[in-house]
């Protein structure tokens, strides 16, 4: 918690009016007990208030001033706006991504701009009790849309929505940076919405569809060791297609170790083509980070019903991870994230420096003293 920009944490709290008519759980309690849930995986309100009274004499010490109620973590859980956390997990994001911005990507060359991969996962739901988000007749769900800086694979932008919004809606609410790549799926390909994003200066790379009707312009090229089949500049064929982008793509085709052929399009006619289907192999990043934070976060079983409760505990979650993530590179940890995490969730009630708890292969690496004392038995 000492890792904490616990000043920004109090504007943002005055800002909603988060501690407005509380006694008993004040918010920077709130965001600690929900932080202790995702550190040591707890299952529900009863778990982590039996969890907590088991260890009384050392909530003081952990930022708690009395004992944990669970109706009093529900209802808080209920009336604090979810908007304090979305706000507190922007402030830790930004804070990371100074940190990782030197992080090297793997590519061929060198990329000064920023590198996003955009993608979507979706947490299945009881309809019965989750009303508020829609998804299927038989079930409900909500979307994490999400933008992934990989430089450090950390979320630039979640956007929480029902099941039923579809992913290319997303680039309508999405921030873009002028020589930015964004990296998409086919889901995301809408020309209209492409076009929008080539005049504000950014960079795409996804996929065509089956369906992509072009005609080639010219052609580049290419070296096949690499893989690459052809790198051409079209033009859209259809009337409403070429309307919503009347500009040329660049249409690379390649075919990967494997044997399968994918067809890239983008808008940067500078970058070799060979790094454009690394840039778009980068991608996957955004699926691993979804499988992580599903796997070692608590996301998929809530502590509340509500679309607040929801929404509370999925930014607790995030700012929990990346808060994780700023104390693994500011300490120049060598571990995952995922040890990390392992070794959080065992010694959160310790007293000991994150610093020490979170190295342990410094300590095993020390040489074992030797000792004078003498040999009894001589084997």
């Amino acid at each position: 918690m000492d890792f904490v920009p616990w000043t920004s944490f109090s504007r943002i709290v005055a800002r909603y009016s988060g501690d407005a008519r509380v006694s008993t759980l004040s918010s920077t309690e709130h965001f600690r007990i929900m932080a202790y849930a995702q550190l040591t995986w707890r299952e529900s309100l009863r778990d982590i208030e039996a969890t907590l009274s088991a260890n009384a004499t050392k909530l003081y010490g952990m930022g708690l001033r009395q004992a944990v109620r669970r109706t009093t973590l529900a209802d808080a859980n209920e009336r604090r706006d979810w908007r304090i956390w979305a706000d507190f997990a922007a402030v830790l994001i930004r804070r990371a991504n100074k940190l990782y911005a030197d992080e090297p990507l793997g590519l061929d060359v060198n990329i000064a701009g920023k590198v996003y991969a955009l993608d979507s996962s979706t947490i299945d739901l009881c309809l019965s009790l989750f009303g508020w988000a829609p998804f299927r007749t038989t079930k409900a769900a909500i979307k994490l849309h999400t933008l992934l800086d990989l430089r450090g694979s950390i979320p630039s932008f979640i956007h929480i929505s029902d099941g039923k919004m579809g992913d290319v809606n997303v680039l309508d609410i999405l921030p873009l940076e002028a020589g930015a790549f964004y990296i998409m799926d086919r889901g995301y390909l809408d020309f209209a919405r492409l076009f929008s994003m080539h005049q504000a200066g950014a960079f795409f790379v996804t996929r065509a569809k089956s369906n992509f009707n072009a005609r080639r312009v010219y052609s580049n090229k290419v070296d096949k060791g690499t893989g690459v089949v052809c790198d051409q500049s079209v033009a859209l064929n259809g009337i409403k297609a070429a309307k919503d982008y009347p500009e040329h793509l660049r249409r690379v085709r390649y075919k990967d170790p494997t044997g399968k052929t994918l067809i890239f399009l983008t808008n940067n006619t500078t970058l070799p083509a060979p790094v454009i289907a690394q840039l778009y192999k980068n991608r996957w990043q955004v699926e691993l980070f979804f499988k992580w934070i599903k796997q070692h976060l608590r996301i998929k079983k809530f502590l509340g019903t509500s679309e607040n409760a929801v929404k509370t505990q999925v930014w607790c979650a995030i700012a929990t991870y990346v808060l994780i993530a700023i104390v693994k590179k500011e300490l120049q940890l060598k571990s995952s994230l995922y040890t990390c995490l392992q070794i959080l969730s065992v010694s959160v009630f310790e007293k000991t420096q994150v610093s020490c708890a979170l190295q342990p292969d410094d300590l095993q690496n020390q040489p074992t003293p030797t000792s004078n004392q003498l040999i009894l038995f001589d084997f």
